[in-house]
């Protein structure tokens, strides 16, 4: 969910400030208030999660200091300045400095609620597009979004961190929506480039001599180096590698070919193929020079249905993601319809499990339906996924004592005396068990 933003009122007199604050506070907003520049800057830091409304004249360090003060913090922090009829000259030069935008008294309060409204959004994309890069070339926290206990899950991660080491060319295959992507960029975050550039290109979404500008050079206008040059020292992610053409795969072999044994890389090259669906594999698309150059280490993620438990933990956080997403109680999921998702040969792997559980939430608080019933509509056949080849039993008994927990963790709040006395369990036994399903008591509370 979208986090919480606080706008920041900045103004000597105290009438202004409460009434600032008591008109947005109306329009929704949390916010907090400031006698002093000196009192703000205590407080605000770069990842400070709001936006800032100052007044220009104040006593001690005017609004313009202070704006440019909080621009060499972060300058990206949104800051609207009010400021009277006399100053506009200064608002505009504020402006400059990187204000957001500025108010003139007396000014329209709905104007001021349209602003804040607008800068929020701004401070929001900001902040969760920071997020969002710690996360891609962070190893650890990249490695934990690769969700599962399961033994092919363990093997991944293991794999992941010895190639990302190892610092070689790397060729990653498998099913679509088994997080191929993903896997690139922890390859990237767990090795010695991490911190370095990594850069992305589809080699299906241009034409050739697009895609060889691009690469290769002259690049395209507003581009100052092809991404072979700039991506020296880091790493080059090249997805759909399968429709790269031969031309370019020849000028590609002969790029990396010029390697000397031992030698540290100039650029690693990490190769996505998507042919696994098609029944076709890379080898019959790439040249052989090319091939064996990026798959003398290669990674395939496991596809969903060899996960087995994985499949109700993550069905279980995406319900629950969804559900506070759209402001309604998670479904509860029986035993019967754990056991159908254990058993289903989900195609679309964790994507269509992410879109099921969706849809379940969706289905759920419109007050109908069952998971089973989405399974129809969907590209699984339900009459295969009951009939089907089974699993061992253990799995089903398994499964069917997981989503009992989780149900009665999920409707008691996370309150383990309610769930010892309504499963009639005594507290270590119920330790234990949520432990070996990976059940924690603060995702109830």
């Amino acid at each position: 969910m979208s986090q919480t933003m606080t706008i920041a009122i900045v103004d000597d007199e105290e009438d202004m400030r409460q009434s600032i604050s008591q008109w947005l506070s109306l329009s929704g907003y949390d916010t907090r208030t400031f006698a002093s520049a000196e009192q703000a800057l205590a407080v605000l830091t770069p990842e400070f999660k709001g936006i800032v409304i100052s007044d220009i004249k104040m006593p001690g360090m005017d609004g313009m200091s202070f704006l440019k003060r909080l621009m060499t913090m972060d300058s990206a922090l949104p800051v609207i300045l009010i400021t009277g009829h006399g100053d506009v000259p200064m608002a505009v030069e504020a402006m400059q400095v990187g204000a957001y935008d500025f108010l003139e008294k007396p000014f329209d309060p709905e104007r001021m609620a349209d602003l804040a409204r607008r800068a929020v959004q701004t401070r929001r994309l900001t902040l969760d597009n920071r997020t969002l890069r710690r996360e891609l070339s962070d190893g650890t926290v990249l490695l934990r979004k690769l969700v599962g206990s399961s033994p092919v899950m363990g093997r991944l991660r293991e794999d992941i961190l010895d190639l990302a080491q190892a610092d070689g060319h790397v060729l990653i295959d498998g099913e679509t929506g088994t997080g191929k992507s993903l896997v690139a960029h922890a390859l990237h975050a767990c090795g010695p480039r991490q911190g370095k550039k990594l850069l992305t290109i589809s080699c299906a979404a241009y034409d050739e001599a697009e895609l060889s500008a691009r690469l290769f050079g002259p690049p395209p206008a507003g581009t100052p180096l092809p991404m072979i040059q700039e991506a020296r020292g880091g790493t080059l992610c090249l997805e759909d590698i399968e429709s790269l053409p031969p031309a370019l795969q020849a000028r590609l072999s002969s790029l990396i070919g010029e390697q000397e044994p031992g030698e540290t890389l100039p650029i690693r090259l990490i190769a996505i193929c998507n042919l696994q669906d098609s029944g076709e594999s890379c080898e019959d698309r790439l040249r052989s020079d090319l091939y064996y150059r990026l798959a003398a280490m290669r990674i395939t993620p496991p596809p969903l249905r060899q996960r087995g438990e994985d499949i109700l933990t993550l069905f279980s956080r995406f319900i629950k993601t969804f559900a506070e997403e759209y402001g309604c109680d998670a479904p509860e999921v029986s035993a019967r319809e754990a056991a159908q998702l254990l058993q289903a040969p989900w195609p679309g792997n964790v994507r269509q499990l992410i879109n099921l559980a969706e849809r379940a939430v969706l289905q759920s608080r419109r007050g109908g339906g069952s998971i089973t019933s989405l399974l129809v509509s969907d590209d699984t056949n339900v009459q295969t996924t009951l009939t089907g080849e089974g699993k061992p039993l253990k799995e089903y008994v398994e499964a069917f004592e997981r989503m009992l927990i989780d149900n009665t963790m999920r409707r008691h709040r996370g309150s383990i005396a309610a769930v010892m006395e309504e499963l009639s369990l005594p507290r270590r036994t119920l330790n234990e068990k949520m432990a070996k399903y990976g059940l924690s008591r603060s995702d109830y509370l």
